[in-house]
């Protein structure tokens, strides 16, 4: 099992969040970040993709960063699809969000993504920690 650091219950995330913003975000629909935002979209929740190189994805606007979604869009969760040299700069840009609106949304990291600093940023931030897990495993070992 991966470890997962300071993980929050995953029930409790999955079956209360509404809008997951899902950073790295493929508009390609063989990437996996793409496949996971689709089937995210299919189970009912809001996904609000985060990716500089696209305008829309899965019918979505797409932001070039977590601070450029607008204000009035409440994330629940902060999905990391970028590689672990740039999961800590992710979890800045959630903080410099957290600092704009005052929302606390789970940061969730997938499979290979974590690093320690990035869990170290958003502890420091008092901001949920989910490590190497995806949530599209968690999800049907949970609700299936």
């Amino acid at each position: 099992m991966p470890d997962d650091g300071l993980s929050p219950d995953l029930h409790s995330v999955l079956e209360t969040a509404d809008t997951i913003a899902v950073v790295g975000c493929s508009a390609t629909p063989a990437r996996t970040s793409h496949k996971i935002g689709r089937y995210l979209q299919a189970r009912g929740y809001r996904i609000v993709p985060v990716n500089p190189n696209h305008d829309r994805v899965l019918g979505e606007s797409c932001y070039p960063d977590l601070p450029s979604i607008p204000t009035d869009v409440e994330l629940d969760i902060v999905d990391i699809f970028r590689a672990p040299a740039h999961t800590a700069d992710m979890v800045r840009s959630a903080i410099a969000r957290v600092q704009q609106t005052d929302e606390q949304p789970v940061i969730w990291t997938q499979l290979g993504v974590s690093s320690s600093e990035a869990n170290t940023l958003a502890e420091e931030a008092e901001l949920p920690y989910v490590r190497n897990r995806c949530i599209k495993i968690e999800y049907d070992r949970l609700f299936a």
